[in-house]
């Protein structure tokens, strides 16, 4: 009773009271996801439009690149006049933050964010509420593509989770959140097995988090031989779902897991609807370009550099903004229906690509992935790259590990990389967290 009253009822009054049109931009998400390519491509070549013209009217820093440039939104005709424009960077803002905020808001006015700098920029971020309402509701329209719904109870792997604390927090968490919280950062047997009770108890119906935590998680189920816990939606995010990952996942809860990405700077980027077969892109929201080292777009099916353009921020308007991603265009059309474009996936960050002697990149994360799954007893390994002819293994045994592991670890790492590269192994009992809580496994440092 308590979650049909939630959707139908507590979020409706929620929004009322708020004053919030959540609820309604997921009405018209639900809908236009089923219009054609076409008319999506057209719609949101429009919105790109409207969001040129009010960032070079409103934000400084556009504003002075525009008259910089020569160029005015009007003359941004096409997809390839929009690559005049040059693409932001993580520095560009970080290094001029008051630049980029709309003269239409004071950042007081405006709700603050910070990146965890995994990249190796941290970076003050602005948002409007009306931005917040919508990217909540691209959210909510691809969690019910995996089967949760308003007002099911969820399961949460998450970094240092929200916890009630005023009377305010306390209703909402019992009538709209509805979520219970497993703490990543403190990810261990204790935790795992307070969380299954809590699980027994509570009785959620779908299950979020770090992809990583949620296999971690799932292999704690396994070893345990807990056989109970059968989610009707599981979502991972945040870290790049690995292929055996997934296989793991789905064998322990006998549940499909939806693939989710998105990043805090623009909000939900892709995700797979129930075909599970590539990432639809959130086109209602963003302006998604992939390219190649030259700044140029790169065909379907190859891998590029992901350049978004909000149009929902229009207190940071962020222009071509360069996420830091790698991932593959595709220009198939996926079976569910939807008009929504399709990538096929991520190759990681760009900070987790390794550098060979000759300067050419290897995808650490697939390279990873690989290792783990040909070469038995690792548990885990992190591939850290310190200078460019130096890596490091920090390795986790497995339990089938034996003296022929960590040969095979090194002729796979040399087969790649050369033997001008000196290859390290660190025992180590776990693989350290970050400060938010998720797993790193490729970290170039070079």
């Amino acid at each position: 009773m308590i979650e049909t009253l939630s959707r139908t009822v507590f979020h409706p009054l929620w929004d009322i009271k708020d004053k919030s049109n959540k609820l309604n931009h997921v009405k018209a998400l639900e809908k236009s996801q089923w219009l054609s390519t076409e008319a999506l491509k057209a719609a949101q070549w429009k919105k790109l439009q409207n969001t040129l013209h009010y960032a070079a009217q409103y934000s400084p820093y556009y504003r002075k690149l525009f008259k910089t440039l020569g160029l005015t939104p009007d003359d941004i005709k096409t997809p390839e006049d929009y690559l005049r424009i040059p693409v932001t960077t993580k520095l560009d803002i970080r290094n001029n933050t008051d630049q980029f905020i709309s003269e239409e808001y004071t950042k007081e006015s405006l709700v603050l964010a910070k990146t965890g700098g995994s990249t190796g920029v941290s970076l003050n971020l602005y948002f409007d509420e009306a931005c917040q309402e919508q990217r909540n509701a691209a959210a909510i329209r691809s969690d019910r593509w995996a089967g949760w719904n308003l007002g099911h109870k969820r399961a949460a792997l998450w970094g240092n989770p929200p916890t009630p604390t005023t009377f305010k927090q306390k209703v909402r968490h019992h009538l709209l959140d509805r979520t219970i919280y497993l703490d990543t950062m403190a990810l261990n047997n204790d935790s795992m097995g307070a969380f299954v009770a809590q699980w027994h108890e509570e009785k959620p119906k779908s299950l979020f988090g770090h992809a990583h935590s949620i296999y971690m998680f799932a292999k704690y189920v396994s070893a345990n031989n807990i056989k109970d816990l059968r989610p009707q939606a599981i979502v991972a995010t945040s870290m790049m779902l690995l292929d055996h990952e997934r296989v793991l996942i789905e064998s322990v809860f006998e549940c499909k897991v939806t693939n989710r990405y998105g990043c805090e700077e623009v909000g939900l980027i892709g995700c797979e609807c129930e075909q599970h077969n590539g990432m639809h892109l959130n086109t209602d929201h963003l302006y998604i370009e992939f390219l190649d080292d030259d700044n140029q777009p790169v065909p379907a099916g190859q891998p590029g550099k992901i350049i978004l353009t909000d149009f929902n921020n229009k207190g940071m308007p962020l222009l071509r903004y360069q996420v830091e991603d790698i991932g593959i265009p595709s220009d198939r059309i996926c079976q569910c229906g939807r008009g929504l474009p399709i990538m096929e996936g991520l190759q990681g960050r760009v900070a987790d690509f390794l550098k060979g002697p000759n300067g050419s990149l290897v995808a650490g994360i697939s390279l990873v992935e690989r290792t783990l799954t040909d070469i038995k007893g690792l548990e885990q390994i992190q591939l850290v790259q310190p200078e460019l002819n130096r890596i490091e293994i920090n390795r986790v045994k497995g339990v089938d590990y034996d003296e022929n592991t960590d040969p095979l670890l090194l002729k796979e790492l040399n087969s790649v990389f050369g033997p001008h590269i000196e290859c390290i192994i660190n025992d180590v009992t776990e693989i350290a967290q970050e400060n938010n809580g998720k797993y790193r496994f490729s970290i170039c440092k070079v």
